[in-house]
Order: structure tokens, then C-alpha cells, then sequence
């Protein structure tokens, strides 16, 4: 019995949280797909699903809790740029954590360039933006499953 609770306990734990979010870059309205207004119908090669993020102090990137905006002016010659991509709350009380959880303004710098401008964050719906649940594969679920089978002792 305990095996089964065990084994339907890790099938509800293994999804995987994720939002699916734009990325991309535009300096000086030099990529119009990213600019505002946003039109998602011709924003299809930029749509990433699910949207990976980095994680600080760790490597290799993780499924993204929220999609971010900035947008703001460089302070040396006055270009224009807008960011769209993603980030994930790592729990911590970092500058990486913090930009998803608040929108806020202030100075930031892009590619050793200082810049003034907004943050906007959310996680409510996809492409700005509700959690996506991906299944994980099938394959390495049964794997799984029969080694918690097999390794587990014979309750019952």
C-alpha cells in the first residue's frame, strides 16, 4: 500500500511548471515584432514555449515562473530599447528574484550601457502569462516507476 501511495505521490510531484514567454531585443525600433504596440500575429518566431531562465549562482537555465518587459532610454545617446523574455523567482532576496516579483523603474545596464527605464513583470496567462504544464516524458516516468516497484520491500 505504501508503495502505490509512494509511486501515485511522485506521478502528482513530476510536472513541471513553466510560462511561456516573447524574447527578443529592439534597439532604436530596429526589430518592429518587439516594439510596442505588441501584435502577437506576427510574433510567432520569437514566442517561447516553454521560456527558459537563468537561475543565479546555478548553471544551465530552468523553467521560468514570469515573462518580463523593460523598456527605457540609454542615458549616453539617448537610443530607445525594449527587452521581452523571462525570468524565475528563486526564492531568494536577490536582485534576479526581485525583478518578477514587482514591476518598478529605475536605472539599469544592458551590454555595459546605463539606462533608465521600466520593468514590467507578470505570470497570469501564456505570452504574459498563466503556468503551462508539460508532462515529463513518458519514457523516463516508467523508468522510474518500475525502480520505485523494485527496489521498494514487499509491504503487503
Amino acid at each position: 500500500m505504501i508503495k502505490y501511495f509512494l509511486l501515485v505521490n511522485f506521478f502528482h510531484n513530476s510536472w513541471v511548471y513553466s510560462i511561456d514567454c516573447f524574447k527578443c531585443v529592439s534597439v532604436n525600433y530596429d526589430y518592429k515584432p518587439c516594439e510596442d504596440p505588441f501584435h502577437h500575429n506576427y510574433t510567432e518566431d520569437i514566442y517561447k514555449s516553454p521560456c527558459m531562465g537563468g537561475k543565479k549562482g546555478r548553471n544551465g537555465v530552468f523553467p521560468a515562473t514570469s515573462c518580463v518587459k523593460i523598456a527605457g532610454v540609454f542615458d549616453d545617446n539617448k537610443d530607445v530599447i525594449v527587452i521581452r523574455g523571462c525570468a524565475l523567482d528563486s526564492g531568494s532576496l536577490t536582485t534576479d528574484t526581485e525583478i518578477v516579483r514587482m514591476s518598478h523603474c529605475g536605472s539599469f545596464i544592458y551590454e555595459n550601457r546605463y539606462a533608465k527605464g521600466c520593468v514590467q513583470s507578470c505570470n497570469d496567462a501564456d505570452g504574459c502569462n498563466n503556468a503551462n504544464m508539460q508532462k515529463n516524458n513518458l519514457i523516463i516516468l516508467l523508468f522510474y516507476m518500475f525502480i520505485i516497484l523494485k527496489t521498494l520491500p514487499n509491504i503487503f
